[in-house]
């Protein structure tokens, strides 16, 4: 089954996986504060589609942001300035709506916080944001409603090749986060 981009999300980790068959050469790279970003491959052809690279992980000091696209900055950024993590993630989802390309591809989000954790998709016909107790799974095609899917790592490389791995069609590439007693650690699964 194809699910498109999909996201975990759990109370103290999450984890986000691109699936594509249009763009399948991309990748996440490490950047500098914790944060990832998907980019290109340098195999990949070139293309203006301004949905290829993104941020799909910030970090905060006591929160992680991550999603399949720009929305990530805006619900960091909120949250930097004193947001609730639920308002963040909703204000920013509902702003920047769902993606206007040819399959109106919804944006996904997720908010790992030392109080409470989020997860958050807006869609053509709805904005939906929940508090997560349990690790919940939303994906922008087929399971586009948040729903409960187990995750056996708590590790952030463990989650990343967990998700990466997962029978869903057209794996490219992943990215996990953990809370840990320091912060939070991350982790890329780049299929290599």
């Amino acid at each position: 089954m194809y699910v498109g981009r999909f996201i975990v999300v759990a109370p103290d980790r999450a984890a986000y996986r691109v699936s594509s068959r249009s763009f399948p050469n991309r990748q996440v790279i490490e950047r500098e504060g914790g944060t990832l970003t998907v980019v290109p491959t340098d195999d990949a052809e070139e293309t203006d589609n301004p949905y290829i690279s993104y941020n799909c992980l910030r970090q905060t000091d006591d929160a992680a942001v991550i999603g399949n696209g720009t929305q990530v900055d805006p619900i960091t950024e909120k949250l930097e300035l004193g947001y609730p993590a639920r308002d963040a993630l909703a204000e920013s989802l509902l702003a920047l709506d769902y993606e206007k390309d040819d399959y109106d591809t919804p944006r996904i989000a997720g908010v790992v916080g030392d109080e409470e954790s989020y997860i958050g998709i807006v869609r053509r016909d709805a904005l939906l944001v929940e508090a997560v107790d349990e690790p919940t799974l939303v994906a922008t095609y087929e399971k586009d409603t948040p729903e409960a899917h187990g995750l056996v790592n708590e590790d952030a490389a463990g989650i990343a090749t967990e998700l990466y791995d997962l029978e869903f069609e057209h794996a490219v590439c992943a990215a996990g986060v953990a809370k840990t007693d320091d912060g939070f650690e991350t982790a890329v699964e780049n299929g290599e």
